[in-house]
């Protein structure tokens, strides 16, 4: 199990690519990215005879933090990455990064993955937001993730995809919502508007009744679609999807929703855009026959609510910085104001 770039060797990774035995001079690394729960590494390899070798791989290791660390153990995030790279990346139509090496340790529920680098594609920061332009990019690539396991019942036989709809998780995040969302509230007072926190409580005194809604369509979803998770490559055009660690069975307009919520800086642009960017994906699909327009709008304003509640619960349970915060207030704010604007409370009444 390899926990940081600094374990590996020159002779490990002449093996994972299949190069002859001093082929690699030497390797070097680097940290990337700003992940919460896991830490990222561009390891750059330095090739007698290059051929068709990567000269750059991300490893994405386990969190140093011992927080984050333990959050994701018992969330079973490492678990659910690395399998999505093992059993699934390559029937999923959207772009992902190619897997190199993925590595899953069930005992201490720790894992690693090896991913190809996608650079010079580049990230937008999540609290600048981007434009409609940017927006439908990503939408492509989600209706391509959704449209290739659209109701696939095989989907049911991967225990791990399972882990976020079952009941003792159901359980955990209604017992859990109550107790952290007044320390969230009292975090954040000043900062986000009380039109957000009233509907924020209205929310959690009826989420019992919101988290029983799963009637729809059953796909696999990317669960934590925002700009954080996405790189943006001029040369193809197209947007890469990235951080599968909340990958699950469930509703595909959770996912539209929670995107497009979550990516706009303005709220009144968002409200003049997500009909047509709805329109769009959903046309994209191709499943009117089964699945009309009307459905995926009513499911698209109850999965409005997804981005506030992934705000409240990842703030309290990972290791708090001081640009968490403001993300994590920024994806609140940006949902919260999607949710009051669709009257999604009026599906709890």
């Amino acid at each position: 199990m390899i926990n940081h770039p600094n374990e590996l060797s020159t002779k490990f990774l002449e093996n994972l690519f299949e190069t002859h035995q001093s082929n690699l001079i030497d390797f070097k690394f680097e940290s990337v990215g700003s992940g919460q729960v896991g830490d990222c590494y561009r390891i750059f390899l330095n090739w007698k005879i290059k051929d068709s070798l990567p000269e750059t791989f991300i490893a994405k290791c386990p969190a140093n933090d011992q927080a984050s660390r333990e959050t994701a153990r018992n969330l079973n995030l490492y678990e659910i990455e690395t399998s999505f790279y093992k059993h699934l990346s390559s029937r999923c139509s959207a772009r992902v990064p190619d897997v190199f090496y993925s590595e899953y340790d069930s005992v201490i529920k720790d894992g690693t993955i090896f991913l190809e680098d996608m650079h010079p594609a580049k990230q937008i920061p999540q609290m600048n937001g981007c434009s409609e332009f940017e927006v439908k990019k990503i939408l492509k690539e989600a209706a391509a993730l959704h449209k290739s396991f659209w109701n696939d019942e095989e989907l049911l036989t991967y225990p791990w995809l399972t882990y976020s709809v079952s009941e003792d998780r159901k359980k955990f995040v209604a017992d859990l919502l109550p107790v952290v969302y007044p320390e969230w509230k009292q975090r954040y007072k000043g900062r986000i508007n009380e039109e957000i926190f009233d509907m924020g409580d209205e929310l959690i005194a009826n989420y019992k009744k919101y988290s029983e809604a799963n009637a729809g369509p059953m796909t696999l979803v990317q669960g934590d679609l925002r700009l954080d998770n996405i790189l943006f490559d001029d040369e193809s055009n197209a947007a890469i999807l990235l951080d599968w660690q909340t990958a699950s069975i469930g509703l595909p307009l959770n996912d539209i929703a929670y995107c497009i919520s979550t990516s706009f800086a303005d709220p009144q642009e968002r409200a003049m855009s997500e009909e047509s960017l709805l329109r769009e994906y959903y046309d994209l699909l191709e499943v009117e026959a089964n699945y009309s327009f009307e459905e995926a709008w009513d499911d698209y304003c109850r999965g409005s609510f997804v981005g506030f509640l992934m705000a409240v619960m990842s703030s309290m349970i990972v290791e708090r910085t001081e640009r968490g915060d403001e993300m994590f207030a920024v994806m609140a704010e940006r949902s919260g104001w999607q949710a009051l604007d669709l009257d999604a409370l009026s599906f709890l009444k």
